[in-house]
């Protein structure tokens, strides 16, 4: 097992939630912010968290917060600022719209760590989960090549990684719902 100390947890809260229509980080799920429920998640399994936002509001969590290196070029360029900030080999990056996630679902990608993956991704109803995977330090490279040359489409980056998918249980499938529009919101708010 790899000791957490070699672990870092990067959050991305960057986005412009166009469909949402506000900061997708401070909406409110069984009284806690969905970015809260991201550091829970994270915190047993990391030994740093960074939050990836511009925005300063996220300061409150005290928390390193960086910008996004590059602006407006959506998550490919916010893992590579991550990458970039963070100092340990092994890093678990969760995009701040996932509010069901947890700490059991996140050790998985750790127990998936092999000498060959710069990539391990969560696989959920036959979906490959790039917002909620494990990316090697390695990849910093590649992923700035790629910006420098134009390329802003996370699923290209990570294909030109050696990358694995960890698939879960039908039942736990609940737990990678990512959150977009209102109606997402009440949908979960409902089913709680």
């Amino acid at each position: 097992m790899i000791d957490k100390k070699n672990i870092s947890g990067i959050i991305l809260a960057g986005g412009k939630s166009s469909r949402m229509g506000t900061d997708k980080g401070f909406l409110m799920l069984n009284d806690k912010s969905f970015i809260q429920h991201s550091i829970d998640a994270l915190k047993p399994l990391v030994s740093k968290i960074i939050i990836v936002s511009n925005n300063t509001d996220y300061d409150v969590f005290g928390l390193k917060r960086i910008d996004d290196i590059i602006e407006n070029t959506g998550p490919l360029a916010g893992i590579y600022s991550g990458l970039k900030a963070s100092k340990t080999e092994y890093n678990l990056v969760l995009s701040c719209d996932i509010p069901l996630i947890n700490a059991n679902i996140l050790n998985r990608l750790i127990l998936g760590i092999d000498k060959t993956s710069e990539v391990i991704q969560i696989e959920s109803k036959g979906q490959k989960m790039p917002l909620i995977a494990l990316y090697n330090k390695s990849c910093e490279t590649t992923f700035i090549n790629l910006l420098n040359k134009g390329e802003r489409k996370l699923q290209f980056a990570i294909n030109q990684c050696k990358v694995k998918s960890v698939s879960i249980e039908d039942n736990e499938n609940q737990f990678t719902t990512n959150v977009n529009t209102k109606d997402e919101l009440k949908q979960l708010k409902a089913c709680k």
